[in-house]
């Protein structure tokens, strides 16, 4: 089975599952082509919030370290923090989704987020800023781990692409406009009406799942949620993240030695499971599923830090105001939407194994780009160097999506859909963590000051070349995941 992609939905098994009880194979209800639309218009809604947020966020960085005194460590944990939760959680509500319903845990998503961004607008202390974060990730963890399971349930996949396509384009658009957007309200708002754009979003979204989405999706009603699994998990990435923090310290490598002692005990543990958290035979037995997995790993930690660093470096080396900071980096993600829907739509008629390989060759020429970055730079050569990074990344995600999504069973949608978020949020996390240890090492534990620009320019220098070579073995492990077979519509 190492070769197989994906299988009929409905008779075949895949990822060695054949003993998945019979109450997991209900099917979901039919859904009109109207039906279809409104749940893609909902899922494009959530799809723009979550990444507005992030984005916008990073290029407001520096104006909220000054307010509240933070260090460059303290302050890449405005980020982290949120994506922590993100990542604990989003598995674990993948299959509660599965188990009580996608769209129920897609609204509960949705309320969380939108209040916890109300209440950053009221934030006192970096404390409190970084607590509410916590929460937005919990929130943003419901919606990640159902959105893109809820649109692979309802569209089949001969339009699953497309569909997967204008989602992720509008992904892409939130990223685009959160640091033009981001820089603007800074600028002239303060931080803090970044997050009073998330509230009427929030609650459009909310009215349109009350008021028009039908039905729900659970097909696996009846199995148990893995308690146990998911504290174990939960506990391996707060293990590796508060490691990554702290190095080179002692702390830091105990730290990363109990994370991966977790990681092994987790993955023991669930395949004793009757109803495992997450099947690890999802991996050990798709190898579609396994190497679009670790590719999408792969190529998140390379990348997502670029925005975090660039941000700093043009608004304390460049000395740009947030909103002329914004409209630079706004040069990726742009080229990231206009990129996805065709890549997407590609996907349904060509491998999509192939269209993620190339893309993530071009991620890594952008990569390459950005090593000779200086404080001389023009921002000519950065903007051409982001838009090859978006071309990059626009051909790599929505095909490696569908890749993954075509190469399980229906039952498995809601984790399915949780794993690709994780393995996004994870290299996310081990993006920003890399970025943490160079800046622990190189400038320690202090705030950005103009005497420390040099170093600062030397970290990322540093950083980008770590990047570049991650993403060139990204190449190879896209290369590895072989031919996926499309299932049977049902």
């Amino acid at each position: 089975m190492a070769g197989a992609g994906a299988m009929n939905s409905r008779e075949s098994v895949d990822a060695g599952n054949a003993d998945v009880p019979k109450i997991c194979r209900t099917p979901p209800a039919p859904v009109t082509g109207t039906e279809k639309h409104i749940v893609l218009l909902i899922a494009i809604l959530a799809g723009f919030l979550t990444p507005f947020d992030a984005s916008a966020v990073n290029i407001a960085l520096p104006t909220i370290g000054t307010e509240f005194h933070m260090d460059a460590i303290s302050l890449s944990w405005v980020a982290t923090a949120y994506l922590l939760a993100t990542a604990i959680f989003l598995v674990p509500f993948g299959k509660i989704a599965d188990i009580r319903g996608r769209k129920k845990v897609f609204l509960y998503g949705l309320a969380t987020f939108t209040v916890a961004s109300f209440i950053m607008t009221l934030v006192s202390s970096s404390g409190m800023l970084v607590g509410i974060r916590v929460i937005q990730g919990i929130g943003c963890s419901m919606i990640f781990g159902t959105a893109v399971a809820i649109l692979t349930s309802v569209f089949p996949p001969g339009e699953r692409g497309k569909a997967l396509g204008i989602y992720i384009t509008a992904v892409y658009f939130g990223l685009s406009l959160g640091p033009f957007l981001g820089g603007i309200l800074t600028e002239n708002f303060g931080w803090r009406s970044i997050f009073y754009i998330n509230v009427p979003i929030g609650i459009v979204a909310i009215t349109l799942v009350l008021w028009k989405l039908k039905g729900e999706w659970a097909e696996c009603t009846g199995e148990r949620f893995d308690l146990r699994g998911s504290v174990v998990y939960g506990a391996t990435l707060v293990a590796v993240m508060l490691g990554f923090s702290e190095l080179p310290a002692l702390s830091g490598v105990i730290l990363l030695v109990a994370g991966l002692i977790l990681l092994l005990a987790f993955i023991g543990f669930e395949r004793t499971r009757e109803y495992p958290v997450l099947n690890i035979r999802l991996f050990s037995e798709n190898r579609v599923f396994a190497w679009s997995n670790i590719a999408a790993l792969i190529n998140y930690s390379a990348t997502y830090a670029v925005a975090f660093l660039l941000s700093l470096d043009l608004q304390f080396t460049k000395d740009f105001s947030p909103e002329l900071a914004g409209l630079v980096l706004v040069a990726a993600p742009f080229a990231q939407a206009l990129v996805s829907p065709f890549s997407g739509r590609l996907s349904d008629r060509v491998d999509p194994g192939v269209i993620a390989s190339v893309g993530m060759a071009f991620t890594a020429f952008g990569l390459f780009l950005l090593i000779f970055l200086g404080e001389e730079t023009p921002v000519s050569f950065i903007v051409f160097a982001l838009i090859i990074l978006g071309i990059g990344f626009g051909l790599f995600s929505s095909p490696n999506t569908n890749a993954i999504m075509g190469a399980v069973d229906k039952r498995f949608y809601g984790v399915a859909s949780g794993i690709i978020g994780t393995m996004r949020l994870l290299g996310q996390m081990l993006s920003m963590g890399i970025a943490m240890m160079i800046f622990a090492v190189l400038i320690g534990h202090v705030e950005i000051t103009p005497d420390l620009y040099p170093m600062f320019v030397e970290s990322m220098h540093y950083a980008f070349i770590l990047f570049t070579v991650l993403c060139v073995i990204g190449i190879y492990a896209s290369l590895q995941r072989g031919k996926r077979k499309d299932p049977t519509p049902t």
